[in-house]
């Protein structure tokens, strides 16, 4: 009787214990599932979030390109065009000279400056000249009009414009890079302690002036192209050329004397030539006129014995 108890409480005690075991190994289960289940969530979190930065920073770069091509288009609006403009124009007028004369009044007039000048001579004393000058683009229009005043025909009038103002803004912003680049390597010369990196940093700051020196080149010519215009004139002079009286191709007296010398001579030439034929052919003359002379007395003799 009193082993009865004993075993069932040793049986109790297993099953308690197998039981305990059995819910351990499920919490444990459990948590595992749930702390996989965890970093699964953290990591689809961590992805979008990722994803999201990307598209948060691909649409900043977007924006800041925009932004950037819209300032370049900004200050090439805002800026004055910057037109280079050039004419070309062949008139006739009565004078070259008077017409030459009359242009350069004009140019210096409205402060241009006159490139070159030329009057040209051919033949049968045809008159040309060409000029090339320069006028502020202010006074472009005005001075064509003025150059046409002077002309009896205009005979082609051609005029031309280029726009250089995004080429130009272009420059101003390569510029103001160089400048940043020269600025910086300045201060890195002064800081500078070893030749090596002395030599070094003077070698790129040459470059780099050297190119800011071009760029500058370019846009002070741009400049100067844009505030002065170019005009080519051709000018032809139409005056009605009568030719003069040349004494020196008249001289009657010399004319004369001249063919009475060659009637002279040709008289001389036929008399000479006579007398050469006579003397030369005398013997063959002298048989020819004895036959003549026998001929002509036997004739006569006959006649007079028929009567």
């Amino acid at each position: 009787m009193k082993k009865i108890p004993v075993f069932a409480i040793f049986c109790f005690v297993i099953l308690w214990i197998t039981a305990c075991s059995s819910n351990d190994s499920g919490s444990s289960d459990e948590a595992s599932q749930n702390s996989a289940n965890s970093s699964s969530e953290i990591g689809v979190e961590m992805k979008e979030e990722m994803d999201h930065s990307s598209e948060e920073q691909a649409t900043e770069d977007a924006a800041k390109n925009t932004a950037e091509q819209s300032e370049v288009e900004s200050e090439v609006t805002q800026t004055d065009r910057m037109i280079i403009h050039q004419a070309q124009l062949h008139v006739e007028v009565k004078s070259v000279e008077q017409a030459r004369g009359n242009i350069e009044k004009k140019v210096n007039a409205y402060g241009g400056y006159i490139v070159e000048a030329n009057v040209y001579r051919g033949q049968d004393d045809e008159v040309s000249g060409h000029m090339t000058v320069r006028i502020p683009e202010k006074h472009f229009q005005a001075f064509l009009n003025d150059a046409e005043e002077e002309a009896a025909e205009v005979l082609e009038r051609s005029v031309t414009g280029q726009d250089v103002t995004e080429q130009y803004v272009d420059l101003e912003s390569r510029l103001k890079s160089k400048r940043a680049v020269e600025e910086r390597l300045l201060e890195l010369m002064e800081g500078a302690e070893k030749t090596e990196d002395l030599l070094k940093i003077s070698s790129e700051l040459a470059d780099v002036q050297e190119e800011i020196e071009v760029i500058v080149g370019k846009m002070n010519y741009l400049e100067n192209q844009t505030d002065y215009s170019t005009v080519n004139i051709e000018l032809y002079e139409n005056q009605v050329k009568i030719p003069n009286v040349d004494g020196e191709k008249l001289d009657t007296w010399e004319k004369t004397k001249k063919q009475l010398a060659t009637s002279s001579n040709f008289i001389l030439a036929a008399g000479s030539g006579l007398i050469i034929f006579i003397v030369g052919n005398l013997p063959v003359i002298l048989i020819v006129l004895l036959i003549g002379a026998g001929v002509i007395v036997f004739v006569k003799r006959k006649k007079k014995g028929d009567k």
